[in-house]
């Protein structure tokens, strides 16, 4: 089970946001911030019926770049929000495993939400992050098999469950290549002199050690999330990942699975326009109602 290792610590005063650290499965220290939110503002739920967004954010990303901040903005008019370092992020401690090991780092934050008394948590992955929300729920869902493949976490005893995934700006499957910012994206990642871009241009510590095994993919992950509520969100102009990579997801989830094809949008939160993050915390509190 993952523990705080402080005290939330306000940062507005009294009911505003708090800042603490966890601890993963796994040892490492992951910097969090919980935001109570605002009353819920739409009338098909309660307030006492609003879910807690645990937001997990794309590559090179952190809890306090402008545009997690605005992602976390927009949801807390619905809820609850955590937000999170992914490991290698930010104030985070260890190295990027570009999606694998990431899975116990957003599974420290769901239990925590669920430790600050949230009935409901919805997880909202952008880009890697979005691969991530996938993994986790299939993983430490119902039938999931994360304890095996982790460690043993508590997850089930100790509320590591989503209750609906978003999954924003996704891959289906791994090692793709076939547009340019991904062929960039396997040179930070691959290459001595990629990581050095990445911890000192882009404040991402990457480790350098290959995947072995290989984790589950995407879109092997997604038939493993039902009866979880699942919503594929994808935008027509992302330069990372086109439309096929949705298509895959969607057709894996089948009738369990909402896809969303959003015209004009291109890659994850900084892409993500107001209107469509209220569409997306509409959908979410609507699954609980």
């Amino acid at each position: 089970m993952a523990r705080s290792t402080d005290r939330p610590k306000g940062e507005t005063g009294r009911g505003g946001p708090a800042r603490t650290f966890l601890r993963t499965a796994d040892g490492v220290r992951i910097e969090a911030v919980y935001d109570p939110g605002a009353t819920v503002d739409d009338a098909s739920a309660s307030p006492s019926g609003a879910p807690v967004f645990v937001i997990a954010h794309g590559f090179t990303g952190d809890v306090d770049r402008p545009h997690v901040r605005r992602v976390a903005a927009a949801f807390a008019r619905y809820g609850a929000v955590v937000t999170f370092s992914f490991r290698g992020h930010g104030a985070s401690g260890g190295r990027s495993t570009v999606g694998d090991r990431e899975v116990l780092d957003l599974l420290a934050a769901v239990e925590w939400a669920r430790g600050l008394g949230h009935a409901r948590v919805v997880t909202v992955g952008f880009s890697m992050g979005g691969s991530v929300v996938l993994r986790h729920a299939a993983l430490y869902g119902r039938f999931g098999d994360g304890e095996r493949l982790y460690g043993r976490s508590g997850a089930r005893e100790h509320g590591g469950r989503t209750d609906a995934v978003v999954s924003v700006s996704a891959p289906a499957r791994w090692y793709y290549r076939g547009t340019a910012p991904m062929r960039r994206l396997h040179w930070l990642v691959t290459r001595p002199a990629g990581r050095l871009v990445g911890r000192y241009g882009f404040r991402t510590r990457i480790h350098h050690r290959e995947w072995d095994p290989v984790p589950l993919s995407p879109v092997e992950a997604v038939p493993r999330i039902a009866p979880t509520p699942l919503l594929i969100v994808h935008g027509d102009r992302d330069g990372y990942f086109p439309l096929d990579h949705p298509r895959m997801l969607a057709d894996a989830a089948g009738d369990q699975g909402e896809l969303w094809l959003e015209r004009g949008m291109g890659h994850a939160e900084n892409a993500a326009a107001d209107e469509l993050l209220e569409r997306i915390a509409r959908w979410a509190v609507a699954q609980g109602s």
